[in-house]
């Protein structure tokens, strides 16, 4: 099975800390090459302590959180220590979808150890700053050509029918312009993020196309199905 798509050139503004270079023409979404953007770390041990320099905030929220005192968040856990922190609007599915990406891939559970949710804390924040960003009239919504910029910003230029297929997903039936909230962009962006990282894995030339067995690709798409359902 074959796949190819065109992703975006260096696109302006962005933090040198965050972008990742290739050799080839091409480049995929390198606003998640490193920090607090989702890469949880690959050891299978987990700390007991939060990273040095946590924010107090972050601290107190998953101590407000972790109700049984395990040290790690499971799912409604983590809703509530959200809920300590500004981001009590969260979906269900939603918050499964970081539980899915932010989990260390050592844990056969799912649940965020400190340094994971510290992690996720800080990529909140970043994604909030994006949508606050591109949410240009300030109606807490975004439309559908203030989220083609901001994933262009993020360094992904998805062509126009995934961007409206996307669009399609958050559609209430009612005929009106789609739009979406902070959870909605949220949630598309890291499933397109996710993906993307996924895909990357199979494409070690950078070259924007790879070839998948039936396996590989399956394996690749039902866990992000499997935590959006």
């Amino acid at each position: 099975m074959s796949h190819s798509n065109q992703y975006v050139p260096s696109a302006p503004e962005m933090p040198e800390s965050y972008k990742q270079q290739f050799s080839g023409g091409d480049r995929y979404g390198y606003a998640y090459s490193g920090g607090g953007w989702g890469q949880a770390p690959p050891q299978h041990q987990y700390s007991a302590t939060f990273p040095p320099g946590t924010h107090p905030d972050v601290v107190r929220s998953f101590e407000g959180g972790d109700r049984n005192r395990s040290g790690f968040l499971e799912e409604t856990e983590l809703r509530q220590a959200l809920s300590f922190s500004g981001y009590g609007g969260l979906s269900a599915r939603t918050i499964r979808l970081l539980m899915f990406i932010y989990k260390s891939p050592g844990d056969p559970l799912l649940r965020l150890g400190h340094k994971e949710y510290a992690n996720l804390w800080t990529s909140l924040g970043q994604w909030r700053a994006i949508f606050e960003r591109y949410d240009r009239d300030r109606s807490g919504k975004m439309d559908s050509t203030e989220l083609k910029d901001a994933l262009y910003h993020l360094g992904y230029m998805l062509p126009s029918s995934v961007l409206q297929l996307i669009i399609t997903q958050y559609d209430d039936g009612r005929g009106q312009r789609v739009e979406l909230c902070f959870d909605s962009f949220l949630e598309c962006g890291m499933i397109v993020k996710g993906l993307t990282e996924k895909f990357k894995e199979k494409d070690p030339g950078y070259k924007g196309s790879a070839t998948l067995s039936y396996d590989d690709f399956m394996c690749m798409v039902v866990p992000f199905i499997a935590s959006y359902d």
